[in-house]
């Protein structure tokens, strides 16, 4: 086995494209982590999915499980636990928008609108349908690496945090490549087994404001036009298992 690098930080999302934890351990299997994306915010009326790429106030507001129930905390501080009745309510005031808050429907899938110009918001949209069963937007895993993330920030003087690129899992990984996590192939997380699918494209989410983090446009033009847009990588599991802080990242 070859080591690749360390598990530095697990990042669970259960509400898309609103704000996550940063918990010590995962579980992760073919369809995505145990707890990550099992709630978002609809339209109801379009039968579409709403998320920060064309919904950036959903980026202020952040969702943690406390108790087997999601608590969603909004931009005042309010706190709204996701089965209370009266959460569709309050989050439709908040958005002026008439919205629900739900699990992936069982009848096919919901789309959500995307740029056609990915992390360039002056482009059309269109419609991303994603998988069906989740609200995952492609993958089952994302992972980034510290070599990573550190090779675009001497692209352009940002503010590169994590938190922008909403990883699965941070790994520390040594900086002799620029870009290691493009080249792991088959790999293993602890007792996890995953297999790279392709490169992570890039939206106009990591350029969004988010609590402590300032819009910034330059996060996106610096990807798109030093690395062709992309940052990352998404990964099948093809092994669930247990992803924690500290497991090693190796390849056969």
């Amino acid at each position: 086995m070859v080591e690749l690098g360390t598990v530095a930080q697990i990042w669970r999302f259960p509400v898309k494209s609103m704000g996550g934890e940063q918990v010590e351990a995962l579980e992760l299997g073919p369809g995505g982590a145990v707890g990550d994306r099992v709630l978002a915010v609809v339209d109801p009326a379009a039968r579409k999915v709403l998320s920060g790429k064309r919904w950036p106030d959903l980026m202020l507001a952040s969702a943690r499980w406390e108790s087997d129930e999601v608590v969603i905390t909004l931009p005042d501080g309010t706190e709204l636990e996701a089965g209370d009745p009266g959460v569709h309510a309050a989050l439709s005031a908040w958005l002026d928008h008439e919205v629900r808050l739900g699990p992936p429907p069982a009848d096919g899938v919901w789309p959500m609108e995307m740029h056609t110009g990915m992390s360039d918001e002056d482009t059309p949209l269109f419609d991303w349908p994603g998988p069906p069963g989740t609200w995952l937007d492609l993958a089952d895993a994302h992972f980034l690496t510290t070599a990573s993330l550190a090779s675009i920030a001497q692209t352009y003087e940002g503010d590169f945090d994590v938190r922008r690129f909403r990883p699965t899992a941070l790994v520390e990984a040594p900086a002799d490549d620029p870009w290691p996590e493009e080249g792991w192939g088959a790999f293993e997380v602890g007792d996890v087994a995953c297999e790279l699918l392709m490169p992570t494209p890039r939206c106009t989410i990591p350029s969004r404001a988010q609590p402590g983090l300032a819009r910034d446009k330059g996060i996106g033009r610096a990807i798109r036009d030093h690395h062709e847009n992309n940052l990352g990588i998404y990964a099948s599991v093809n092994r669930a298992g247990t992803l924690r802080v500290g497991d090693p990242v190796r390849r056969r």
